[in-house]
Parts: structure tokens; sequence; C-alpha cells
């Protein structure tokens, strides 16, 4: 007589499990952004590790800190399979959970070329055969775009939680303007209006000034259009300072940096699609970063070069054709770092004679022209440094354009700093730290755009 035995199932139901809330738990591991217990001692980074070891150790974390799996039940499941990872249910189970996540869009697997030392392997003649096991793949995984916009969405709804009710939508004005849906009386039709006829109001322009007759004519004058509540548009820059005291005094502060810009790119794509956001990292020089690289984007060992972020951000805002310009930087330190040109840059001879004490250096990198020598002086308040970058401050107020400032530290350059540069916009200024930046922004940008009036 064949006998079936039952026994209790260990693992973990993978189908049951809310892949939203463990994206939001591997959420810290995903922007990894290189801070390091160790890196106030040592100065060195710890590159991101992608590989699918490390998101299995990530998942493993994530799944205990929600709960799903105890200790007990990773124990039990390796005792099963005499003590081994390999093979186990544990295993098993961790690559179920990233199958998932791939199917559904979160994450992407690529594989990247063999190391020079496996392809010597590879190539090595050998004129006796052997068995051994085959090499590992090298398989990488990344954060996709819809990954990124539902961090994005887990970061805003967070804080919109603890906001309480919020009044969210698209930015009305006191104005109006032809659109789809009528909110008001309608208008004569003036060319480049939204072509939404009055119909009713048209004919019977058309009849008053004519009579009632068959065919009617129509004419120009007579066409007259709905009118809605005009809304305005908003192109904003992120600026994010991912200079080394990003990570440098016991604390990441460039991860919630990151997840400022996720938040504020998901709510101006489902809330006010007429916006426009773009985000650019400031630290020798400045670049301009696509959304997707956000994740793994990292803190390098660089000076706070304000000035060239100014520069390319409002180069950028020039460009967009909107109501309203603005500038949201996120930094924790004062100026240190400028590019010289003209008369400054023929002076660096002076510069570079003056004594050691003075901290003070002109260097060029492979990246920077040679026309445009850099300048650093990381002890702050340095004049040609500040002049740089208020020169800057000062295009930005000549272009409407609007700088808000969080600040990250509160040393007395820095404060100095912030509040000359919000005099010449008339911007704001905000203390903020790690736990609460995100709050911060969100809550400026969403008073910011109910109160613009145009």
């Amino acid at each position: 007589m064949r006998f079936i035995r039952y026994g209790k199932f260990n693992g973990l139901d993978v189908s049951s499990i809310n892949l939203g809330d463990l994206m939001e738990g591997l959420s810290d591991s995903l922007l990894y952004s290189g801070y390091d217990d160790d890196y106030y001692w040592s100065r060195q980074r710890m590159p991101q590790d992608t590989t699918l070891d490390a998101l299995r150790r990530a998942l493993l974390q994530a799944l205990m800190d929600q709960g799903l799996l105890s200790q007990h039940q990773i124990q039990q499941m390796l005792d099963e399979n005499e003590g081994k990872y390999e093979g186990s249910q544990l295993q098993e189970m961790l690559n179920q959970l990233i199958e998932r996540l791939v199917e559904e869009g979160y994450l992407t697997l690529h594989e990247e070329p063999s190391t020079s030392q496996q392809r010597r392997e590879m190539s090595r003649g050998n004129a006796e055969g052997r068995i051994e096991e085959p090499l590992p793949r090298n398989i990488k995984f990344e954060v996709t775009e819809k990954g990124l916009d539902f961090l994005g969405y887990k970061t805003l709804r967070n804080l919109l939680g603890s906001l309480g009710k919020s009044s969210m939508g698209r930015h009305d004005t006191l104005h109006l303007a032809t659109g789809v849906e009528a909110e008001a009386a309608s208008k004569p039709y003036e060319f480049g209006d939204t072509i939404n006829l009055d119909v009713n109001t048209t004919l019977l322009s058309a009849i008053q000034r004519e009579g009632l007759s068959v065919p009617l004519n129509l004419e120009y004058q007579d066409l007259h259009v709905h009118q809605c509540d005009y809304q305005s548009s908003c192109a904003t820059v992120v600026m994010l300072d991912c200079s080394h005291s990003m990570i440098l005094y016991g604390e990441d502060r460039f991860t919630p940096a990151k997840r400022v810009a996720l938040a504020l790119s998901h709510l101006i794509r489902t809330q006010y699609p007429g916006d426009s956001l773009k985000i650019v990292l400031f630290h020798d020089t400045a670049e301009e970063l696509p959304l997707a690289k956000l994740a793994t984007t990292q803190v390098g060992p660089y000076h706070t070069n304000t000035a060239e972020g100014l520069r390319l951000a409002r180069r950028i805002l020039q460009a967009q054709r909107k109501d309203m310009k603005q500038i949201v930087m996120v930094t924790d330190g004062k100026p240190t770092a400028c590019f010289l040109e003209g008369a400054q840059a023929s002076s660096l001879s002076a510069v570079r004679r003056q004594p050691a004490g003075a901290k003070r250096s002109a260097d060029r990198t492979s990246a920077i022209p040679p026309d445009r020598p850099l300048y650093k002086n990381s002890m702050g308040g340095d004049p040609w440094v500040m002049e740089a970058t208020f020169r800057e401050v000062q295009a930005c107020r000549k272009g409407g354009i609007m700088i808000n400032t969080f600040m990250l530290a509160s040393d007395y350059h820095l404060v100095e700093f912030v509040k000359q540069m919000t005099a010449m916009t008339n911007g704001k200024a905000y203390f903020a730290n790690p736990a609460n930046l995100s709050q911060f922004v969100l809550i400026d940008f969403l008073r910011r755009r109910k109160s613009r009036v145009k």
C-alpha cells in the first residue's frame, strides 16, 4: 500500500508577496550612494555591488525587516539541505522573487563580458581533457525606469500620508484660457485659441447679424469658443550636490536627495503633465543627469562648484518655454570651486606661487577644457569662488529664475552665502536634515505651484 507523508511547509509563498512593499524595503540598496561607516576614516568608496548575490542578500534582509521571514525559518530551509545554501529551498525562493521583479518590470538583468582572468582560462590550450564546473556567468541587475518611478511614488505617498490631507492637482490661477473643459462664458475666437466651439453662441451671433435664414452665413467674427481656467506651467531643475561631504560626516545625505528627485519626478508626471523636471549634479564641474541613471549615481571625492551648477541649470531653463522657472538646490556645503576665465585664468601663475598655508590650487582634469582651469579653495569664502558664484546668481535673477535652497548643514559660510543668494533671487532657504528633506521640498513645491498666478 502506498503512503503519502505530509510535512509542514517551511518556506514562503512567493506569489503572495506584495512586490510594492518589497521594492520599498529594497530602496536603500537600490539607491546606494557610496556611504560606508568607514568612509570618514579611510576615504575609500565602496562601489555598488550589482551582482545577483548582492540582490539576494538585500531581498533576504528586506523580507526579515518586514516580518515575512524569520531566522528560524531560514535555518529550517538550510537544515533540509544539510546546511548548504546552494540547492536549498531558500535559494529557490529568492530566485523566484527575482524572476517576479523582472517580469513586473521593476528590475532588469544583463550579462557582462567575462573578466580577463576567465578569458585566459578559456583560451589556454591543454592537450589533456578535464572535467570541471562551468565558469560562472557575470549577471548584473539594474533598476528600470518603472522601478525608479515606483520608488518616487512610494516616497511621495509616504510624505503625503504624514502631512494629512493635501489638495494635489493642477495649478489653477485667477485667469481664463481656452480649453476642452468649459469653466466660464465663451469668448470670440482668436488665432491660437483651442478650437472648442461654443455652437450655441456662434449660431446666435450669426442670426443676430443677418436674421434667421437658410442657409445661415457664418463669418469669422461669429466664432466663439469655450473658456476654462488658465493653468500655468513650471520648469524645475533639481541641483544635487554630490561632493564628498554628502557622505563624509557620519551620515548619508545624498540618498535622501535622490528620493527628493524621484518624488518630484513622479508628482510632475502624474499631477502636472505640462511641467518639466531636469536633474543637474554639481561637484568639480556640473552635468545633466538622466533620471534613469540616478539610482547608480554615487558621491565622489569632489569639491563644490556651485557656479557651474547654476550655469548649467540656467541654460537648461532658458530653453524651456514655461511660465515659471525655478531651481531647487540641495547642498550641504559652501562653494569651494569655480572655473577661471579671462583675466583670472591668465593670473594662474600668481595663484600657484602662493604659500601652501593658503590651501589654494588650480587644477586641470581630463574632463575640463584647458582654457577653463579649475580653481579650488576648501576653506570657503574665497573671493574668486564667491564672485563667480554670485555672477551666476545674478544671471539667474535676470532670467527670471527663482532659486530655492535646502541646506543640510548650518556652518557660517554656507548660511551667509545662501542668505545673499536668496535675497538676490527672491527665493527661500530651508534648514533641513536627511530625515525631513523630502517633506520640506515637497511642501515648498506644492505651495509655490498653487500660489503661482499668471
